[in-house]
């Protein structure tokens, strides 16, 4: 074991700080890996399975030769013939005291026969045998979840699942429950797990969460699909927004708002269209149930809420929701999930800053850009519906929030080509590299006549140039995070009415001096800003920023000590740039904060910390570094290790 190849370790995992010969010893992590199975003729199911390490040596499930005991538990089900779902061999029955009642769950086991076959190779045999009348032309699939425990040396509990499908006749597997992948989900929830954590993919969620299991608490169904969409709803859903509660269990959902934008309409979020999952378009197949979770307020039964049009079965509904029309907002599924922000038939707005010239100490130089549609067509400035520069500077550390300047007046040179000359003076004392924004939109008429007319904003992407004003070098503003991070959540980031949508751009405004006014002040830099917002509900007071208390409205779905998640360029680490400014905290314990004080209380909202770092800063500046940097004992790195 001391010559085996250490496990693959970063510097976000705990066991990268552990002494290397504890951690060769040790060798952290778990694959569970189903290798085959078989069901006998009198129903005895059989699964052979390995046990490893990351690097695929065998692990003892006992934890006598090799360190730390296993958990193991495997599941069973089949997709019965003219079904799409797995229906489980395995059940259980809850019964709920408060309302007496008694629900049918999929469950797993573990009380069956464990025999070695090799290092770290098994089979298990079922205590539960497959029915007397088990379609062994049908598919099957067997799932196993488990965990290791390693905490006596201090490398936490690692955690796995797998699953295998089969035919028992020896028939290749045709039929599957392919529809959404685990590593989707993963953009997001970072990573994805439930009931304790070892259970962490969607191809062994699907086994016991199908039409067969609920919920005995509230009797809601716990089917993937009717649950899932639920979830990620709850805070829209037509029965939550009328007043009731969306729960599964004792846990309540109905303050669940979906990160993406603007709302679960967009359903390629999770309906991912570039995955290999096998059925990626099932979402095109309207039915129901799926229908029916988000749509909580239609009675299929009756009609009501759905044109008085009654259903019995799901044989109907694609006669009117087919997968895509020919116009937007139609009632196909695509049209019906239109969003207007990302209309096809919107022309686009594009926008570029060709250059700044005469930019000096207390000048105003004039801006050149460009406005045209996405076919490169000029579009006129003076109708547009919006259009604003906006300059601040140094890069160094923004400070302040720059006026807008209305731009629509701009000087025409041809083209869709502009030029304005700055309202508002450069500083005086304005010194190195300065930048200069756009935002703006056009309101377009989407089907102009007809009964679904509306009226969508056409949003461009904000630009950011660049420019000296006393000829030294050109240095952009560090980059810290990248948009295209934001939008694995948010998909497309858009702020103040959706005209501000890149993170370059933002941080023009949301800077060390900037702070809102009113009766909940609160600085906005995006350092301690964001994280804040999302800290959310583990908040430590209320963080109020216009009439929207993050404490009470944010979830974070995934683990906030995975900084890599929205950093870049390893911007993060301590310490922070010299160049970064004190950072306006009205509303806060102490105002201003040093940057690395104010970037990490964003987090850690305690009083204690921000004492803890007060006590770390001087007239001379912050010494968080010297505990915190990147080769100390208490590093961000090893400090947020998982």
């Amino acid at each position: 074991m001391g010559s085996a190849a250490a496990p693959r370790l970063t510097t976000h995992d705990k066991a990268y700080y552990a002494d290397e010969k504890l951690v060769n010893f040790v060798r952290p992590g778990l694959v569970f890996k189903i290798t085959g199975a078989d069901i006998a003729g009198d129903g005895t199911v059989t699964a052979r399975f390995k046990v490893t390490d990351p690097n695929g040596v065998g692990l003892d499930r006992l934890g006598m030769t090799t360190p730390g005991a296993i958990s193991i538990s495997f599941l069973i089900a089949a997709i019965p013939a003219g079904e799409t779902q797995y229906r489980s061999y395995i059940t259980r029955q809850r019964t709920d005291a408060a309302s007496g009642r008694t629900a049918t769950q999929a469950t797993g086991e573990n009380t069956g026969t464990f025999t070695m076959a090799g290092d770290g190779e098994y089979t298990y045999k079922f205590a539960n045998k497959a029915p007397a009348n088990i379609d062994r032309a049908a598919t099957h699939v067997i799932g196993v979840y488990g965990s290791r425990n390693l905490t006596d040396f201090d490398m936490g509990t690692s955690r796995d699942d797998d699953v295998f499908l089969f035919v028992p006749n020896g028939s290749p597997v045709t039929a599957t429950r392919d529809v959404v992948r685990t590593e989707t989900c993963n953009k997001c929830h970072d990573p994805l797990s439930a009931h304790g954590g070892n259970r962490r993919s969607v191809e062994l969620c699907v086994i016991c969460h199908q039409p067969q299991t609920s919920d005995a608490v509230t009797g809601n169904t716990v089917d993937f699909k009717v649950m899932i969409h639920r979830i990620h709803t709850s805070k829209n859903l037509p029965s939550v927004v009328a007043g009731g509660k969306y729960r599964i269990g004792n846990t309540d959902f109905s303050d669940i708002g979906f990160p993406a934008y603007p709302d679960t309409r967009n359903c390629e979020v999770c309906h991912d269209q570039s995955s290999s999952a096998a059925q990626k378009t099932a979402y095109l197949k309207p039915s129901r149930a799926a229908c029916g979770s988000c749509h909580d307020n239609v009675d299929f039964a009756t009609g009501k809420n759905h044109i008085d049009q009654a259903l019995t079965s799901d044989n109907q509904c694609a006669t009117c929701h087919a997968p895509q029309g020919e116009l937007e907002f139609d009632a196909s599924v695509k049209g019906a999930h239109t969003i207007a922000r990302f209309s096809r038939d919107l022309p686009g707005v594009v926008f570029e800053i060709l250059d700044v010239t005469g930019a000096t100490a207390g000048g105003k130089p004039t801006v050149t850009f460009s406005v045209k549609d996405k076919k490169g067509n000029p579009l006129d400035a003076a109708k547009m519906d919006q259009l604003r520069l906006y300059v601040n500077g140094p890069t160094t550390d923004y400070y302040g929030i720059p006026p807008a300047e209305d731009v629509r007046n701009a000087s025409a040179r041809g083209d869709g080509v502009y030029a304005w000359t700055l309202t508002n003076a450069l500083p005086a004392s304005a010194k190195g590299t300065f930048a200069a924004g756009i935002q703006g939109y056009k309101n377009v008429t989407l089907l102009p006549g007809k009964q679904k007319e509306q009226v969508a904003r056409d949003i461009g992407l904000n630009k950011v140039k660049y420019f000296s004003v006393d000829g030294s070098p050109v240095v952009a503003r560090r980059k810290v995070v990248d948009i295209a991070k934001c939008n694995v959540c948010h998909v497309s980031l858009q702020m103040h009415g959706g005209s501000r949508n890149q993170t370059e751009f933002c941080s023009l405004c949301h800077n060390p001096g900037g702070f809102t006014t009113g009766a909940n002040q609160a600085g906005i830099a995006l350092s301690q800003f964001i994280h804040r917002i999302h800290t959310g509900e583990d908040l430590s007071y209320d963080f109020i920023f216009g009439n929207t208390n993050f404490r009470e409205e944010v979830k974070y779905p995934g683990d906030r000590r995975n900084c890599d998640k929205c950093h870049v360029n390893d911007s993060e680490q301590l310490p922070l740039p010299e160049t970064n400014r004190d950072v306006q905290n009205p509303g806060g314990y102490v105002s201003p904060l040093g940057p690395a004080t104010a970037a990490c209380t964003g987090c850690h909202t305690a009083i204690q910390t921000t004492s803890h770092a007060l006590g770390a800063t001087t007239s001379l500046g912050e010494s968080c570094s010297v505990c915190h940097g990147p080769s100390a004992d208490f590093s961000v790195n090893r400090a947020h290790a998982r």
